[in-house]
C-alpha cells in the first residue's frame, strides 16, 4: 500500500510537471524549459543531499544513475522530435506504454513473477496509459504508420531504462544518485542544445512556471524511487507511469479542456488497476 501511495504521488507530481512544462514551453520553448527545469531540480536535490546524511554511492552506482538520467533525457528529446514529425496522438501513448512495459519484464526476472491479480492490474494500467495519453482526435490508422513509431519506441526504451537503472542505483542511497542522474540529463541537454545552436535565453514571464516545473519533476523522481525502495520495481514504475492522467485532469480543471470519452475510460481503468494492486 505504501509503494502504491508513493507511486501515485509520483504520477501526480510528474503529471503536474508535464502540465507546467507545457505552459512554460509555450512561452520559452520546450528544450529551454527542460534544461532549466533540470537545473532547478539538481539544485534542490543537491541541497537535500547535503542536509540529510546518506552514504555516498559507490562509483558503479553513480555511473549507473548518470546513465539513467542520460537515457531518460534522451527519451524526452526523442519524444519531442517525434512530435514535430506529426502523429502526436500516437507518440505519447506508445512511449508511455513501452516505458511501463520494460520494468514489468525486468521486474519479473529480478523480483519474481507477480500474482494473477497484479498481472490483471498491469493490463488495466497499461490500457489506462494508452487511453489517457490520447488526444481528442484519438489514434487513427496506426498500422499504416508503423514506420513512424521508431522514435516513440526509442523514447519509451529511454524512459523505461531510467526506471530500471535508477531502481538499481538507489538501493543503498537516494539523494546522491538523484544528483548523478540530473548531471547525466543536463549533460545530454547541453550537448543537444549546443549542437543545434539553441538560444539559452528565457522569457522572464516563464521563470516562475519553470521553477514550479523543476520542483514537481524532481519530486516525481523522488517518489518513484521511494516507491521502488519499499515495493516492487514493476508496480512502482507502472503506477508512476499513470502521470498522463494527472496532466489531462489539470488541463480539464485549469484550462477547461474537455476530456474525450476515451480519456475518461482510461481514468476508470487506472482506478481499477490501483484497486487490483492493493488486493
Amino acid at each position: 500500500m505504501i509503494s502504491i501511495f508513493l507511486g501515485l504521488t509520483s504520477a501526480l507530481a510528474w503529471g503536474a510537471a508535464d502540465f507546467t512544462g507545457g505552459l512554460a514551453s509555450r512561452k520559452t520553448g520546450a528544450f529551454r524549459t527542460a534544461f532549466y527545469g533540470e537545473l532547478i531540480g539538481i539544485a534542490i536535490i543537491f541541497v537535500v543531499a547535503l542536509i540529510i546524511p546518506q552514504s555516498f554511492p559507490i562509483w558503479s552506482n553513480w555511473l549507473l544513475a548518470m546513465t539513467a538520467g542520460a537515457l531518460g533525457t534522451s527519451g524526452l528529446l526523442l519524444l519531442y522530435h517525434s512530435m514535430t514529425k506529426g502523429l502526436m496522438s500516437i507518440a505519447g501513448p506508445v512511449s508511455a506504454l513501452l516505458a511501463a512495459v520494460l520494468p514489468v519484464v525486468v521486474g519479473s526476472f529480478t523480483e519474481g513473477i507477480p500474482g494473477i491479480l497484479t498481472w490483471i492490474g498491469f493490463a488495466f494500467a497499461l490500457a489506462a496509459i494508452w487511453f489517457i495519453s490520447q488526444s481528442r482526435a484519438g489514434v487513427k490508422d496506426i498500422l499504416t504508420h508503423i514506420s513512424d513509431l521508431r522514435l516513440p519506441l526509442l523514447a519509451g526504451i529511454g524512459f523505461g531504462s531510467y526506471f530500471v537503472l535508477m531502481h538499481a542505483a538507489t538501493r543503498a542511497s537516494t539523494y546522491w544518485p538523484m544528483v548523478a542522474s540530473r548531471l547525466g540529463g543536463i549533460l545530454i541537454l547541453v550537448i543537444f542544445m549546443t549542437f543545434r545552436k539553441e538560444s539559452w535565453r528565457v522569457n522572464p514571464a516563464a521563470i516562475g512556471i519553470i521553477v514550479l516545473n523543476g520542483v514537481l519533476d524532481i519530486g516525481g523522481n523522488l517518489f518513484f524511487i521511494l516507491a521502488g525502495q519499499v515495493g516492487r520495481l514493476d508496480i512502482a514504475a507502472v503506477v508512476s507511469s499513470l502521470y498522463p492522467g494527472s496532466t489531462v485532469l489539470l488541463a480539464w480543471i485549469i484550462l477547461k479542456e474537455r476530456l474525450s470519452r476515451t480519456q475518461w475510460i482510461g481514468i476508470a481503468a487506472a482506478l481499477i488497476a490501483i484497486v487490483l494492486f492493493t488486493l
